[in-house]
């Protein structure tokens, strides 16, 4: 009969097995990179997410705002690493204050907003935005969202921005923007065509990209990521063939 000394060195070598076996499965020089996107993009990324541990065996932590609050959050020292913004502006601007790598900067995608409703019969054209239909039209906040800032442009471009002012809901960013209108808190709202790409429920018109300056997503590497491997690696993996197809399911043009 084993004697219990024997049977817990036995199973005490079967322990150092198995985490010697987990230590060869792992990826060599697997890291973690964190990772600031904004908030349109943040399902695209968390399934570019997969992609990449899945690939290189580096793991993106996610963290999502509009673009405005992210960038605040960097300038006051936020731990992020890589900045994946909704527009070209702040990333240059990291860049020119010296929050970001020179040179490293990239468009990874554009971007396309729609007019949605969950009422099939509340969107037909740009023709609805004239109407009397609705009571609120929700929009990401202008001034810290590109995406809010291309509705504006959009409004103004078709004459109805002044007739509409006074209806406007504001979310803090393109996420909370969509939850408006799957809540049925505004009948109907500007959000990403990336945030419907999936389903063809409701009524939506496509809005054409001649109605607002080219809402162009730019990449930068932050200092703080400089001398991660993970950090380039996932930018590296942005711009490949699986992200590139992962960007396209979810509707957004080609970046660099």
């Amino acid at each position: 009969m084993m004697s219990r000394n024997s049977e817990f060195r036995r199973l005490w070598r079967l322990a150092l097995w198995a985490i010697l076996l987990l230590a060869l499965a792992a990826p060599a020089g697997a890291g973690e990179v964190k990772v600031a996107v904004a908030a349109n993009f943040i399902a695209t990324a968390r399934d570019i997410g997969a992609g990449f541990e899945a690939e290189t065996g580096h793991r993106a932590v996610f963290s999502y705002g509009s673009t405005g609050q992210i960038y605040v959050q960097i300038a006051q020292g936020a731990p992020y690493e890589v900045f994946l913004a909704a527009d070209r502006t702040r990333p240059e601007r990291a860049v020119e204050e010296g929050f970001a790598v020179a040179g490293s900067r990239f468009t990874y995608a554009t971007g396309r907003i729609v007019l949605y409703s969950k009422d099939p019969a509340l969107v037909h054209g740009p023709e609805t935005l004239a109407g009397a239909e609705f009571a609120r039209i929700a929009i990401a906040n202008p001034a810290t969202a590109p995406y809010g800032a291309a509705a504006v442009e959009t409004m103004t471009a078709l004459g109805v921005y002044d007739a509409l002012a006074s209806r406007i809901v504001q979310g803090a960013n393109i996420a909370q923007t969509y939850q408006f209108v799957e809540t049925a808190n505004a009948p109907l709202g500007f959000v990403a065509l990336s945030q419907i790409a999936s389903h063809d429920r409701g009524s939506r018109w496509l809005v054409p990209e001649s109605c607002h300056t080219p809402i162009a997503q730019d990449a930068v590497l932050l200092n703080r990521g400089a001398e991660n491997e993970a950090a380039r690696a996932f930018l590296t993996f942005l711009r490949g063939p699986t992200a590139r197809e992962i960007k396209e399911k979810y509707g957004y043009g080609p970046g660099d």
